[in-house]
């Protein structure tokens, strides 16, 4: 397939979740729930179908509010999908996140046996996430989604996740989050660096062409038809280990400042070090026009600018020369944050739990989010690095520590410690509209 070859997706079968950006500033909920009567969580997929919204409804009054709603391989057989039909899905998704855990560098601390029940348990059946610009409007949208699990007997919610996004995008480490999206043949929506050729829609959307001309379909094809695979994921950060580590391996704060910036590859504002990398650019992190629009290889192959290690040149190589195709492993990344912020200077922790509930979507779970977690985040090979790992997602045991490329002399870092401790997780499928009320239809 050409470049130019227009693909029409059917916007107003995929669920918003997919494909739609969030909003600025935002609240969000996980809900997660367990079906313990088929006929029961049957009606809840009807219901749902009638309550998440599609990628078309970006113009309706509601906007940039919205629900999706995502099955796990255990929703699936607990509606009663049949056998023949689950070992059409990928093998991974069939698996689930805690089965996988090893491959992901969920060890350690991170491991399934310390995670948050019912994280990662055989009881997570149903993901309702919603999204809305403020609380009150979030509620709004509960409420309006209420009707659809409640007053079901046979469903039980056995979770729930708020989080939030602030109006500077920042995480709870400072770095403004959510910078890099890629664009997507057919969406409609503009991926953040003007540079990049949009993607193949079936690198996100399940009966579509990808990047390598195959098209990824389950059995009956009506029940794939314009889903997508959703990984979720609860992250907690130690925000006052991470200041102390920064603090500890500095010699100012303009030293403290530029170190934060050579470890995740832009500066706090969103500002990246391959457009700015001297001094931090606030006027340039707040121009999404501006600031994700660059490639490394052409202005920077040895990494002295932006190092080869760093957070988001690992997460997304762009056109540097690594081994393997980084347009296999591009992922459409959604993050939240939750728990409250530590407050600026503190560097002992308060025992409070905050990080990150992430989203991270794509159609293919082995050779995007798995392969970008085991071989990009927690390994170096890729750009010939042996085994060093992410310095701030990675799974560090305070072992090793990290190397930042400078002339004369590259600058060695003290062993890190494990900054982000996994609390659990979940592969989903997110069915189209359509097939959400498949599901709804089954019948013993």
């Amino acid at each position: 397939m050409s470049g130019h070859t227009r693909v029409a997706l059917e916007l107003d079968d995929i669920q918003a979740g997919v494909l739609s950006p969030r909003p600025t500033p935002y609240a969000a909920t996980y809900l997660l729930f367990r079906i313990d009567d088929r006929t029961h969580g049957r009606e809840l997929m009807r219901r749902a179908s009638t309550v998440a919204t599609s990628a078309a409804d970006s113009a309706s009054p509601l906007g940039e509010t919205w629900v999706s709603v995502a099955v796990t391989c255990y929703g699936l057989e607990a509606l009663g999908v049949p056998r023949t039909s689950l070992d059409t899905f990928a093998w991974e998704f069939r698996q689930g996140m805690a089965a996988r855990a090893k491959a992901l560098g969920d060890i350690g601390e991170s491991s399934p046996e310390h995670w948050e029940a019912p994280l990662g348990t055989s009881d997570v059946h149903v993901v309702f996430t919603a999204v809305a610009p403020d609380v009150p409007q979030l509620e709004a949208a509960i409420d309006r989604a209420r009707p659809a699990y409640d007053r079901l007997p046979g469903v039980t919610a056995i979770w729930r996740q708020d989080c939030y996004s602030l109006p500077t995008e920042a995480e709870h480490f400072g770095y403004r989050d959510g910078v890099s999206q890629p664009a997507i043949e057919g969406s409609g929506i503009a991926g953040s660096n003007e540079l990049e050729v949009p993607l193949k829609a079936g690198e996100f959307v399940l009966g579509h062409r990808d990047e390598i001309g195959g098209v990824q379909s389950v059995q009956p094809e009506e029940l794939g038809r314009n889903g997508s695979y959703a990984v979720f994921r609860k992250l907690h950060q130690r925000v006052a280990a991470f200041r102390r580590y920064l603090q500890d391996n500095s010699t100012s704060s303009e030293d403290e400042e530029l170190l934060a910036a050579k470890i995740m590859g832009r500066w706090r504002s969103g500002a990246p070090l391959a457009l700015s990398p001297q001094h931090d650019d606030p006027a340039l992190g707040a121009d999404p026009h501006r600031r994700n629009t660059f490639f490394y290889e052409r202005d920077d192959p040895a990494g002295f600018t932006t190092p080869g290690g760093c957070h988001i040149r690992r997460a997304n190589p762009r056109d540097a020369s690594v081994a393997g195709e980084v347009r296999l492993h591009r992922l459409i990344r959604r993050g939240a944050v939750y728990g409250p912020p530590l407050p600026e200077g503190v560097l002992e922790d308060d025992g409070a739990d905050r990080g990150l509930m992430f989203a991270f979507i794509g159609a293919h779970l082995g050779r995007q989010f798995e392969f970008v977690q085991s071989e990009w985040m927690n390994d170096g090979v890729f750009f010939g690095a042996g085994s060093a790992k992410d310095p701030i997602t990675g799974s560090h045991d305070g072992r090793t520590g990290c190397t930042v490329p400078r002339r004369p002399l590259r600058r060695r870092l003290s062993p890190l410690p494990r900054f982000v401790v996994t609390r659990g997780g979940e592969y989903c499928f997110l069915p189209g509209l359509s097939a959400l009320r498949r599901l709804g239809e089954l019948r013993n």
